[in-house]
């Protein structure tokens, strides 16, 4: 799975927040499950942010975010993120372009 969080993040903040998302994505690639991040800045808007991470599974992020470290270290990054759906299951990729059966619901 994949856990993308944006941020508007004014200019002047930029620095900060390149440190806190760097001290956030070293706590979390410590826990189990975790594969590898990415951050991100907009193109064509400087001040929209992302901060992109890939793990085993929904169940290795959510024990993610209730180890005390990343409590501590990077929630309160987290809880910086705009206000809308950050996790999202992997339907395909380039090595598996036709990818698993669609969950039943």
């Amino acid at each position: 799975m994949i856990v993308i969080t944006r941020y508007s993040v004014p200019e002047a903040d930029t620095e900060a927040f390149r440190s806190d998302a760097a001290a956030a994505v070293e706590v979390l690639s410590r826990r189990p499950g975790y594969r590898g991040h990415r951050l991100g800045r907009a193109a064509d808007e400087p001040t929209l942010w992302t901060v992109v991470t890939e793990w085993d599974g929904a169940g290795f992020y959510r024990r993610a975010l209730s180890d005390f470290d990343v409590k501590v270290n990077a929630v309160p990054l987290l809880s910086r993120a705009l206000d809308e759906p950050t996790a999202f299951e992997i339907i395909t990729t380039d090595a598996d372009p036709e990818g698993p059966p669609p969950p039943a619901f």
